[in-house]
C-alpha cells in the first residue's frame, strides 16, 4: 500500500475569482473520463445553487480522478478552491492538505491581487505550482504580457508556463501529464500513529457531520474510535472513502490519501478546518501546525419583518450553520427592530449569501441591521470587552480608548489609476505601506486600513476609478488604538439602536448631517413634526426636521372674530403637542440601511 503512494497526486486549483478555476476542474474531470460526458455540465463541483448562479466557488470541493499514462494508472485528488477574499480560510486549509497546485491566470485580465495572494500562500506551504494561462481563446487574451506578469510574480521560466483553455479543453493533456511529471508524490512516514487534517466538512442529516481529511501518517478504518486535537472528544468511525463526484466507500484511508470520514458527530462545531485527528488507542503526541479558529470580521442583526417568523429564523440559522461553522450567532433585541440575532460573517459576501439563502431556502422576510465590524474597548478598570454592535460601547466616563481591526490591503491596478487609487485609501484613513511595479503597466499597492472603511463600498470605489480594472484582496493584521465616536440617531427625541454607528472623530460630524439629511427624505410625513438628531453622548451635532401634514381648521370660518381663529389654531398646538408626546415613528427598512451608503 506504502509503494503505491508514488502514483498518488494531491494538488489544488488556486486563481483569483473568475479567472476559470471551476471550469478547468470540468475539463480536467471530463478528459480523465471521470463522467461520462454527457453527465457533464459546467462547474460539476460547485453543488449550491447560489454558486452555479453567481459563477463562483463558495466552499471547497474534493474529487478523485484516474489517470493512465504509459500503462500506468495514476490517482489524482483535485481540490477546487474559493476565489474570493470572503472564504480565503478555504483556501489555506486546501493548501495544507495539498503537495502541489495549479495558479491559474486570465490570458485577458492578468496577474490581479488574489492571484498574489494565494500564490504566496502556496509558497509558504512549500508547494509546487504550476503557472497556468487560461482563456488563451480569447479574442484580447495578452498572452506575451501575463507571461511577463507571472515570470516577474513567481520566478519561472517561460517554458513552465502552460496555455490552456478551460472552456475548448486546449491543453488539458498536457496539462495532465505536467501534474504527474511535477507535483511530488506524498511524503511516507513509517509512523504508524494516525495523523490527519481536516480541509473542510459537511453536515448531512441522516449521517451527521462529513469531515473531509487528509491522512498523514497511519491509517483510518471503520470502527476505530477517533478523538479531536481542539477538543478531545471521542468517535467511532462509521465509514470512510473517496470522493468520486459523489461518495464513494472504501475499506480504509491509508496515508498520503484525501477522503471523507463519517462517525455520527452530531454538532458541527466539533469538526472543526485546520483541526488534527488522531486515535485515542495510539495518539500521536502533536497535532499538525496552522490550526486556527475561523473569526467573524463582519457584524450584522437580523430581524424577521414579521415577529411571528422570530422562531422560524432561528431554525433555519441553526440549520445554516450546519453546513457552515464560520456562521456565528446569537440572540438580540432591538427597541426599533424587537427580537432577532446579531449574526457574525467572513465579509460582505458571505453575509449577502446567508441573506439571500435565508430568503431561498426558507422564505423568510429580514431586515438587516447596517454591518459593522468588532471593536475592543479598554476600560479605565483594565478590564477589555469586546464590541459587536455600537449600542454596546461603554459610556465615555468608564472608557478608556477603543481599538479598531486594522487589515493589510493589496491593491492592483493599471499605472494610470494609482493617483485614483491612492486618493481613495487616504480618504478611508489609510496608512501607506509600499509600491511594487510587477510590470511596466502593472502596480501593487499595500495600504493599512481600517476594517471597517471596506466593508462596504470600497471594492467598488476602487473599481470604479480605475474603469474595472483594480482588484483587492486583504488579510486581518492587528487591533489598533483610534481616535473614533459613537454616533447616535435621535427620531423624534428616540434614540434608534439600529442607526447607531462608530466612526471617526474627524468624520462624526459630516456624517451625522449627512444621515439627518437622507433620513429627512427617507421617512414619511406625519401628522407632527419629527426631528431627527445626532449626537455624540449627551451633545447634538446635527439636527434637522421633518415638516407635518397641516390642516387647515380656519378652513370653515367665513370673516367674523379674529379671535375665533385664533382659538382653533391655538386648540390645533395642543392637540400636535400630546400627539407629539405619545406618537411613535415607524422607520422604513430603507432609512435603516441608509447608514451604509453615508
Amino acid at each position: 500500500m506504502i509503494s503505491s503512494k508514488k502514483y498518488v497526486r494531491n494538488f489544488c486549483i488556486i486563481a483569483h475569482i473568475d479567472h476559470g478555476k471551476s471550469t478547468l476542474a470540468d475539463r480536467l474531470i471530463e478528459s480523465t473520463k471521470t463522467l461520462k460526458k454527457n453527465k457533464m455540465h459546467s462547474q460539476i463541483l460547485d453543488d449550491m445553487e447560489l454558486e452555479k448562479e453567481r459563477g463562483i466557488t463558495i466552499k471547497s470541493h474534493p474529487i478523485q480522478m484516474e489517470y493512465t499514462t504509459d500503462n500506468q494508472i495514476y490517482i489524482l485528488n483535485l481540490i477546487d478552491t474559493p476565489g474570493h477574499v470572503d472564504f480565503s480560510y478555504e483556501v489555506s486549509r486546501t493548501l495544507s492538505a495539498s503537495e502541489g497546485a495549479l495558479l491559474v491566470v486570465d490570458a485577458a485580465q492578468g496577474i490581479e491581487a488574489q492571484t498574489v495572494t494565494n500564490y504566496l500562500l502556496a509558497v509558504k506551504n512549500d508547494l509546487k505550482i504550476i503557472p497556468i494561462i487560461n482563456k488563451v481563446d480569447l479574442p484580447n487574451a495578452d498572452i506575451d504580457n501575463v507571461k511577463k506578469q507571472i515570470i516577474e510574480l513567481t520566478d519561472c521560466e517561460e517554458k513552465d508556463i502552460l496555455l490552456t483553455s478551460a472552456k475548448s479543453g486546449e491543453g488539458i493533456e498536457d496539462l495532465l501529464n505536467k501534474i504527474i511529471e511535477l507535483i511530488p508524490c506524498p511524503t511516507i512516514s513509517k509512523n504508524e500513529k494516525i495523523k490527519a487534517l481536516i480541509f473542510d466538512s459537511i453536515f448531512d442529516k441522516y449521517r451527521g457531520v462529513i469531515a473531509y481529511v487528509r491522512i498523514y501518517e497511519g491509517s483510518i478504518q471503520r470502527g476505530m474510535k477517533i478523538k479531536f486535537f481542539s477538543h478531545d472528544t471521542y468517535y467511532e468511525v462509521d465509514e470512510v472513502g473517496y470522493f468520486v463526484i459523489d461518495r464513494k466507500k472504501a475499506p480504509s484511508l491509508e496515508r498520503g490519501e484525501v477522503g471523507y470520514i463519517i462517525a455520527n458527530i452530531r454538532d458541527i462545531e466539533h469538526v472543526l478546518p485546520g483541526d488534527t485527528i488522531t486515535t485515542v488507542n495510539n495518539p500521536c503526541s502533536k497535532a499538525l501546525p496552522g490550526f486556527q479558529k475561523i473569526k467573524p470580521m463582519v457584524f450584522s442583526g437580523l430581524f424577521p419583518s414579521d415577529a411571528e417568523d422570530y422562531d422560524g429564523l432561528r431554525t433555519a440559522l441553526e440549520k445554516l450553520k450546519l453546513n457552515d461553522a464560520s456562521l456565528v450567532f446569537e440572540p438580540e433585541v432591538s427597541d426599533a427592530l424587537g427580537f432577532g440575532y446579531r449574526c457574525g460573517f467572513l465579509g460582505l459576501l458571505h453575509m449577502e449569501i446567508i441573506q439571500e439563502r435565508l430568503e431561498r431556502e426558507f422564505d423568510l422576510s429580514i431586515v438587516t441591521t447596517s454591518p459593522n465590524v468588532k471593536y475592543l474597548a479598554n476600560l479605565k478598570d483594565k478590564t477589555q470587552v469586546e464590541v459587536h454592535r455600537p449600542a454596546l460601547l461603554p459610556p465615555p466616563k468608564i472608557l478608556e480608548d477603543i481599538l479598531e481591526p486594522i487589515v493589510e490591503a493589496e491593491i492592483l491596478t493599471p499605472t494610470e489609476y494609482i493617483g485614483n487609487i491612492m486618493k481613495i485609501c487616504q480618504d478611508r484613513r489609510g496608512h501607506y505601506k509600499s509600491t511594487s511595479y510587477l510590470s511596466s503597466s502593472k502596480v501593487q499597492l499595500i495600504y493599512d486600513l481600517p476594517l471597517a472603511e471596506i466593508i462596504f463600498d470600497f471594492y467598488d470605489s476602487i473599481k470604479s476609478a480605475s474603469k474595472g480594472y483594480a482588484s483587492f484582496d486583504y488579510t486581518f493584521k492587528e487591533y489598533k488604538e483610534s481616535k473614533l465616536d459613537k454616533l447616535d440617531i435621535l427620531i423624534n427625541k428616540e434614540p434608534v439602536d439600529a442607526l447607531s454607528m462608530i466612526c471617526s472623530k474627524k468624520d462624526s460630524y459630516h456624517r451625522g448631517l449627512a444621515l439627518c439629511q437622507k433620513l429627512k427624505e427617507l421617512i414619511p410625513r406625519q401628522q407632527i413634526q419629527i426631528p431627527i438628531q445626532a449626537s455624540i453622548g449627551t451633545r447634538v451635532i446635527a439636527r434637522t426636521n421633518i415638516a407635518p401634514f397641516r390642516k387647515n381648521v380656519t378652513e370653515k370660518l367665513y370673516g367674523g372674530d379674529v379671535t375665533r381663529k385664533k382659538k382653533l389654531l391655538q386648540k390645533q398646538k395642543k392637540g400636535k403637542k400630546r400627539m407629539r408626546m405619545i406618537g411613535k415613528v415607524e422607520v422604513p427598512q430603507e432609512a435603516l440601511l441608509a447608514v451604509l451608503k453615508i
